[in-house]
């Protein structure tokens, strides 16, 4: 039967020896007994305990004596702390050393069980921490950046070399094309990785209310402004902020933004008090900034401090080699999220999503290959799992233009597909692009940037 825990007991009194063998096996530990300082070392060497149990005052090595001693040995040894002469200096220095918490002799029962599950759950709380780190490390460490290609290969490069600096990157590519996926691969394979990494959606927000997300404001600062709150800088200190498609943010924001990434510190709104912060910057962008530049739509200086390592994702249609792969990868994350067993996509299924333009890029070969995916009956996908837009007619024998002339229609109808979706959605929202986003399952800025590149005019709505 598996025990709770093996617990050190380190203790020179014979009668405690008694008291804690027959206490903590009752309860289900396994225990260890040392009688002095000399010995427990010794034991420390050879084997990992869950808790230690340490006497303050013993003959020879005394308990801070033997905590500094074992702490050298196992750094993440969990120490308890006994003794009968308990004063705060004592107890401080154990705390400083590194002990847990201590308990003063004579201890009742209780209390000291009380002890030891919390500090055996504060520590397995640890483990898990330190587990989901090492998960997360795992999942975006290039595993879910899929490609072979040689732009793909490229992009692997300079996300390993950029991770490790302190640099700020600016990420640019197409809607669809896995941004914010390089975000978090830089940020998981850098020094940061421990702390926070903050998606921020700049085009979202109003400016006078992503300031107050940025800085953070003071009670009083506007109306409505009933509390203090802590900006996503504060949030962020030692990670990473990334910012969602940064040409959507105001210029009077840009400013401010600008002073941060020069001096490392700001204001909150309202407020008179400088804070410092650690925070490293990736922004990502689908628009054209130094066009921006020239239209007076965006800051030079502020695209300058960005523009330092530069990091270009390629659409998918410029890397279609890495579609089977793709398929594949979000074949079996969606066949196991619904429990289904798919082996493979036809061959003539594959033929149709490797002619087609993919203006969505990516995420939309990926909302494919999950809609396929829920409807499929069978082990392989099949036409009938697709939608109807990408089952156009092909002539038997056509040449090569005759396929580019085909997926340039299969573009230009999939583009009127979105629009006409667009503007059905929009309608059902009453024109509130957040609701609509919310319906149509995308962020706000990606339905915001579709927008415009469609040419939709939301004033009808």
């Amino acid at each position: 039967m598996r025990t709770k825990g093996l617990i050190h007991v380190i203790d020179d009194e014979p009668v405690i020896h008694d008291i804690l063998s027959q206490l903590l096996t009752s309860e289900g530990y396994d225990i260890e007994i040392s009688s002095s300082g000399e010995e427990a070392l010794e034991k420390f060497e050879v084997r990992t305990f869950d808790l230690v149990l340490l006497d303050l005052l013993m003959p020879g090595m005394n308990g801070i004596e033997i905590l500094k001693a074992a702490k050298k040995i196992d750094p993440q040894a969990l120490i308890i702390i006994l003794t009968a002469y308990a004063s705060v200096e004592s107890a401080i220095e154990a705390m400083k050393i590194g002990a847990f918490d201590y308990i003063q002799k004579p201890f009742k029962h209780e209390e000291l069980l009380l002890t030891i599950a919390r500090a055996l759950e504060h520590k397995n709380l640890q483990k898990e921490n330190v587990r989901l780190r090492d998960e997360l490390k795992r999942k975006f460490s290039f595993a879910n950046i899929i490609g072979k290609s040689k732009v793909m290969e490229n992009v692997f490069d300079l996300i390993k070399a950029a991770a490790p600096t302190r640099s700020t990157i600016l990420v640019e590519g197409e809607s669809g094309t896995g941004k914010e996926l390089a975000a978090r691969a830089i940020h998981q394979n850098s020094n940061r990785s421990g702390f926070p990494f903050i998606v921020v959606n700049s085009g979202s927000l109003p400016p006078d209310l992503l300031e107050s997300h940025l800085f953070g404001h003071v009670k009083g600062a506007f109306t409505g402004a009933v509390s203090e709150k802590q900006g996503l800088f504060e949030a962020a200190d030692k990670g990473t902020i990334f910012f969602d498609e940064i040409s959507s943010i105001g210029m009077e924001t840009q400013a401010k933004l600008l002073r941060v990434m020069q001096d490392r510190e700001f204001m909150r709104l309202g407020g008179t008090k400088t804070i410092k912060v650690d925070v490293r910057i990736i922004a990502a962008t689908n628009s054209d900034l130094e066009e921006l530049i020239r239209q007076k739509a965006f800051r030079k200086d502020l695209f300058y401090r960005l523009n330092v390592i530069k990091i270009e994702l390629p659409p998918l249609r410029e890397r279609k080699e890495d579609i089977p792969l793709l398929v594949k990868h979000f074949l079996d994350l969606y066949a196991k999220e619904n429990g289904k067993e798919i082996d493979r996509v036809s061959e003539d299924v594959l033929e149709i999503l490797e002619r087609n333009a993919w203006p969505g890029n990516v995420r939309e070969l990926e909302n494919l290959i999950e809609r396929a995916v829920v409807f499929a009956k069978s082990k392989i996908i099949t036409r009938e799992n697709l939608p109807e837009i990408f089952l156009s007619p092909r002539k038997k024998g056509a040449d090569v233009s005759a396929a580019e002339d085909e997926a340039k229609n299969l573009r230009d109808q999939t583009l009127a597909f979105q629009k006409r979706l667009i503007e059905t959605t929009l309608r059902k929202a009453k024109g509130v692009q957040k609701n609509a986003a919310q319906m149509l399952d995308v962020k706000p800025t990606t339905l915001n940037e579709m927008i415009k590149r469609l040419g939709i005019d939301v004033s009808e709505f």
